[in-house]
């Protein structure tokens, strides 16, 4: 089963809150995921984020998507050297 990291929106209309979710790629981004690992609110541009979880993750060869990798690299949580080899 190929995976992957990327955001679930689950705010309300006019008001975005994403949580950061591990899922099977095949899934749809709105459906079932396997594990939660952080969440993301855009309006106060706050993040948090299980960094053991993602690096365990990624170790198993889950993907990054290419906005959770943006987001990761921008509020310093992974530096791009941590990333290396991975969607960018």
């Amino acid at each position: 089963m190929s995976t992957s990291i990327r955001l679930k929106r689950i705010g309300a209309k006019k008001v975005p809150f994403y949580r950061i979710v591990v899922g099977d790629t095949r899934s749809s981004p709105k459906g079932k995921f396997i594990e939660s690992v952080g969440w993301y609110d855009p309006r106060t541009k706050k993040i948090e984020v299980n960094k053991e979880r993602v690096t365990d993750w990624l170790s198993k060869g889950a993907q990054l998507s290419n906005t959770v990798s943006k987001l990761l690299k921008n509020f310093s949580i992974f530096s791009s050297g941590e990333l290396s080899g991975r969607v960018e």
